[in-house]
């Protein structure tokens, strides 16, 4: 065979995996689509909730996820239902409190091929699976009347950063975002308002957008007291 030939061949190949490529991603559009669908039609149905967001690898003798099962058990008891990632560590501790207080506990569970199950305090008919982060978020963003940021990593700050984002930019609605843990959070404000804020990248008031506190009953308070103020909506 010579090497037009074998060009000849290769690009035939090629051109016949991208043509297929274009059918999947045109089909996987239904898939996508239905995530929204489903997490629509039961979010829906929740009422005012509040995510809960923080790492996956928390154990249940941490000083974090025991403060994140506080917070979520008083949460409930204030009529909120609580939203959390569905998994293990700190989402476990969120469903765990709301569900000990007798309130609504939602899990939206995410497929991965390592470390995320869904924990056993979810409320069946509030758990949803998804394949897709962007569908996910979305509900998290949707139907969230507020967030509390217990410490986590990189999952938690693109949850956090985004949610920041999207209110900045008036895309959503403003809610209020609550970050639990000073002494965690302290170094990354540190950088925020040295860093960021001096090259003017963001604005003065932009760092009202959030609040920094360090007990369960505070988080609850600053969700409080901004509904005070604001209804009770979807963000978009």
């Amino acid at each position: 065979m010579t090497n037009e030939e074998e060009e000849s061949i290769r690009k035939a190949f090629a051109k016949r995996n991208w043509e297929a490529s274009r059918v999947s991603d045109t089909w996987q559009v239904f898939k996508i689509m239905s995530e929204f669908v489903e997490g629509f039609e039961v979010l829906s149905k929740a009422g005012p909730c509040v995510s809960i967001f923080g790492s996956a690898r928390t154990q249940p003798d941490n000083q974090y996820y025991i403060l994140a099962e506080k917070i979520a058990y008083l949460l409930a008891k204030e009529g909120y239902g609580v939203i959390t990632g569905g998994g293990p560590g700190i989402m476990e501790a969120g469903n765990k409190g709301a569900q000990r207080a007798g309130g609504i506990s939602v899990g939206l569970n995410i497929e991965l091929p390592f470390e995320q199950h869904h924990n056993p305090y979810i409320d069946s008919e509030y758990l949803i699976s998804f394949k897709y982060f962007f569908a996910r978020k979305t509900m998290f963003i949707k139907y969230s009347q507020g967030f509390v940021v217990m410490p986590g990593g990189f999952g938690t700050l693109d949850e956090l950063f985004e949610a920041i984002t999207l209110i900045q930019t008036k895309k959503i609605a403003r809610f209020p975002i609550v970050l639990m843990g000073k002494s965690y959070w302290q170094g990354l404000i540190d950088w925020v308002k040295g860093t960021m804020l001096d090259e003017k990248n963001i604005s003065p008031e932009d760092l009202d957008l959030f609040s920094i506190v360090d007990t369960a009953e505070e988080a609850v308070e600053q969700i409080n007291l901004f509904y005070s103020k604001y209804l009770h909506k979807p963000n978009f």
